[in-house]
């Protein structure tokens, strides 16, 4: 049978159309899925986050296949980890691509979930049902990815409201996780104000409810009591480059903290790598930083970035937080645990140690700290005393840190950082703002000291105390730090928002299963009956 030549030509068309129409389809996925990032520092467009995921959703949505669904996920996925993360193509080049496009995978299986919540004829308990799915799906995506050998907790959706107020006491309920299950469930919401007349009403009253809902955690939920101030100075001497530049850094340090003398600071926080050199090899340096304290009248917490031995006997790089005093290093010293992948370690380093050839990745692997610690600062605090736990740079965006500090006794959150490689983009702001979720979820008040900004400080509540300095800023500033006692319910209950929402995917899954047996059971029982009783069509 041959077709006509007309016929042959428009399925031609057709096909041509249908594969330029995907190949749009796509690029609109990677956009729709860098969209949430304006909602981070530096665009700050935080009131953009309700409903920033609709776009992504209504694509998904119609996708015309479960295959499309999830690629669309993968795409929206990509274009997301690229843009929070695209500060890093300096260091890593072309190789943040392949990055993103693998950690973007994770969110095939959410495109699934969305297709399959919101793809079919939706009534109102369908349209419940969806409000409650897709935000579980992208919690269990978010956990995923939050590992560190993945990158870590960089750019949680959650993340994006540290400026909200109403935001943060929900952060002191279920931490940012629970910030981003909202945020998930409002977007969910209004993309389901496009859809049918039954899932508008449903959406409208879920809204409602979820208002509501945080209304009622913002007035009702524990707040931990205020009990006193403490004065804790940061000191950010600015980019230093060259070969010279850890001696002359070292030495903008000592001046700026010289120049606090009188100002009568309980501590004084300096950055991340602000000391080169070994201090128990280097008595010298050490004793100089005494006589600051002695100067100042305040203990000094420096970072330092260079081989040293721990007090198990392992011998490499650390970066560890020191606690300096008037007589010398106290001996309290913290050994950064959680390392950068690519700019402190390379993972797989007979693998992907070509990377080291590409960008800025490490040369030679970090060694990890082995247990959090914190510090006892003496007369701070109203001459009480003062427990500090030390994190040092992206440590402070795991919530899991911040609560075990706050669990094992700290009254202040420090973060020493470091974004000199990264200065004049958005990440100083967005590291910066992160404070604000981890002061919010354990009811403590946070530091965040950097070289080159943005250093600030954060009350108990999460809002920002003082003026921060700014990453163009060279200086020391003293922060009135509120103290507080009590612990708030995400201190006490954990993560229990990820607990849940993987509870309610795993009896989704479950009711999925049941039902598609069921179905199969129908078929095969039809079948039969059609077929009617088996007749014996045997010769006799």
């Amino acid at each position: 049978m041959r077709i006509p030549a007309d016929r042959g030509k428009r399925w031609k068309r057709r096909e041509r159309s249908g594969r330029l129409a995907a190949r749009w389809r796509g690029v609109l996925a990677l956009l729709a899925g860098a969209l949430p990032a304006l909602t981070f520092p530096l665009p700050g467009l935080w009131w953009l986050a309700g409903v920033c995921l609709v776009p992504w959703l209504l694509l998904v949505r119609s996708a015309g296949t479960a295959r499309r669904a999830a690629l669309e996920g993968w795409l929206g996925g990509t274009g997301y980890m690229l843009a929070v993360h695209h500060w890093l193509m300096p260091s890593l080049h072309v190789f943040i691509v392949l990055l993103a496009a693998l950690l973007g995978l994770l969110w095939a299986p959410w495109g699934l979930l969305v297709r399959r919540t919101l793809g079919g004829p939706l009534s109102a308990p369908a349209a419940v049902r969806a409000i409650v799915l897709v935000p579980c799906g992208w919690l269990m995506t978010e956990l995923i990815r939050s590992w560190e050998a993945l990158g870590g907790p960089w750019g949680l959706l959650g993340a994006s409201q540290w400026q909200v107020g109403p935001a943060l006491r929900v952060a002191s309920v279920g931490g940012v996780w629970l910030v981003s299950l909202v945020v998930v469930a409002m977007n969910t919401a209004a993309a389901l104000l496009f859809l049918a007349p039954a899932a508008r009403t449903t959406a409208v009253v879920c809204l409602v409810v979820g208002g509501l809902a945080v209304g009622a955690t913002a007035r009702w939920a524990p707040r931990p009591k205020e009990s006193g101030t403490a004065r804790i100075a940061v000191v950010q001497p600015g980019v230093f480059d060259g070969p010279h530049g850890p001696e002359r850094r070292l030495a903008a340090s000592e001046r700026l903290t010289g120049a606090l003398a009188g100002r009568d600071p309980d501590l004084v926080v300096w950055g991340e790598s602000s000391v080169g050199v070994d201090l128990a090899r280097r008595p010298d340096v050490a004793g100089r930083i005494a006589a600051l304290s002695r100067r100042v009248g305040a203990d000094v917490l420096v970072n330092v970035d260079t081989r040293q031995t721990d007090r198990s006997g392992r011998t490499g790089i650390f970066k560890s937080a020191v606690l300096v005093g008037p007589d010398g290093p106290t001996g309290d010293r913290y050994d950064k645990m959680r390392l950068v992948p690519f700019g402190e370690y390379v993972p797989a380093r007979p693998v992907l140690g070509w990377a080291t050839s590409m960008g800025r990745a490490a040369g030679e692997d970090r060694l990890r700290g082995a247990r959090q610690v914190t510090m006892a600062v003496p007369g701070a605090g109203g001459g009480h005393g003062l427990r500090i736990g030390p994190m040092v740079c992206f440590e402070s965006a795991f919530p899991d840190m911040s609560r075990r500090l706050a669990q094992h006794g700290a009254g202040l959150l420090v973060a020493q950082s470091s974004t000199s490689s990264f200065q004049h983009s958005w990440a100083p702001w967005q590291h910066a703002s992160l404070g604000a979720l981890r002061a919010a979820e354990t009811g403590r008040p946070m530091v965040h000291a950097t070289l080159t900004g943005v250093s600030t400080a954060y009350g108990p509540s999460g809002a920002r105390t003082g003026t921060p300095l700014g990453t163009r800023t060279g200086g020391a500033a003293v922060f009135d730090v509120p103290l507080a006692t009590g612990t708030t319910l995400y201190v006490r209950l954990g993560d229990w928002p990820l607990r849940g929402a993987a509870a309610v995917l795993a009896l989704f899954c479950v009711y999925e299963a049941a039902r598609s047996l069921a179905g199969r059971s129908r078929g095969v029982r039809r079948a039969k009956t059609s077929a009617g009783p088996v007749r014996d069509r045997s010769p006799r």
